[in-house]
């Protein structure tokens, strides 16, 4: 990839994940939603009905496709089927851009369905960087890296996550995929200033940004998806506006998932948000 002063694309607006609960409603375009992110892994499957959804969607929204498994984090080489199948379904659905997580999720070829966090090493940062370089030459286009929520830490960092993150961005001229929860959820869980993580990420890189829920379990917050998005959370979003502008937002609810109505009233409440600072800074 070739970098230049601002790599970002242009901002979509206001989102929501697609979930099969709300096929039918979104298919009638309701008010206020501006595009939906598909779980890429969902749609790997060549045509069945998943597909034609999708297929359908596309037809009347901007997507973009959000993907869990990629492992970009992994010692194990990248999986040339995963992305083989990745490159089919982007061909296919022409999405505003990729995603995936900065994390690993298995080893020795065995997918542990979970996002596991990585030490904040320069050796992390090279060992990843190089992996999504190779990752974009082989779609073509540039990769959203994800922040993960986590609940341990390595005593191997040598640097906060915000600099890992960054770092990466830089290294791999990739762009970023701003979870404003589970800056929340890793601020509190270990105790660092999450206005601080704000300032550490090169405004350049943010294209997008998650919205989300969690909830309290044994003296930790959990990033659960299944709770509507906390006080808290919607103030730290405001201060992500604030450092990066008109970044496309979209709420994110993957479990205990409510009327359509309920996810609508949140994504109102990010526009209330949004353009009064937006025309402030203008």
């Amino acid at each position: 990839m070739n970098g230049n002063s601002d790599p970002r694309l242009p901002a979509l607006g206001f989102g929501l994940g697609l979930r099969a609960d709300h096929y039918e409603a979104l298919l009638d375009k309701p008010h206020g939603v501006d595009w939906l992110e598909a779980i890429s892994e969902n749609y790997f499957v060549p045509g069945g009905r998943p597909r034609d959804w999708l297929r359908r969607m596309r037809e009347q929204y901007p997507i973009v496709l959000h993907g869990v498994s990629l492992s970009i984090g992994s010692q194990d080489p990248l999986d040339a089927d995963y992305l083989r199948q990745l490159k089919q379904l982007a061909d296919e659905t022409e999405p505003a851009w990729i995603s995936d997580h900065l994390c690993w999720t298995g080893a020795h070829g065995r997918n542990l369905h979970d996002l596991l966090p990585l030490p904040y090493t320069q050796e992390s940062v090279a060992h990843v960087s190089a992996r999504v370089r190779e990752v974009q030459d082989v779609l073509g286009r540039r990769l959203l890296l994800e922040n993960v929520s986590s609940y341990v830490e390595f005593k191997a960092s040598t640097m906060p996550e915000w600099e890992f993150l960054a770092a990466i961005a830089e290294q791999a001229d990739c762009l970023i995929l701003l979870d404003v929860n589970n800056i929340h959820v890793s601020a509190r869980n270990h105790g660092f200033d999450p206005r601080a993580y704000l300032a550490g990420i090169p405004v350049r890189r943010v294209q997008q940004f998650h919205l989300a829920g969690h909830t309290f379990q044994n003296n930790l917050i959990i990033d659960t998806h299944d709770q509507p998005v906390s006080d808290p959370v919607w103030d730290l979003y405001a201060d992500a506006v604030r450092r990066f502008g008109a970044v496309s937002t979209m709420i994110e609810r993957d479990d205990n998932i409510p009327p359509l109505a309920q996810l609508l009233a949140e994504l109102d409440h990010a526009r209330a948000i949004t353009e009064p600072i937006l025309r402030a800074a203008a």
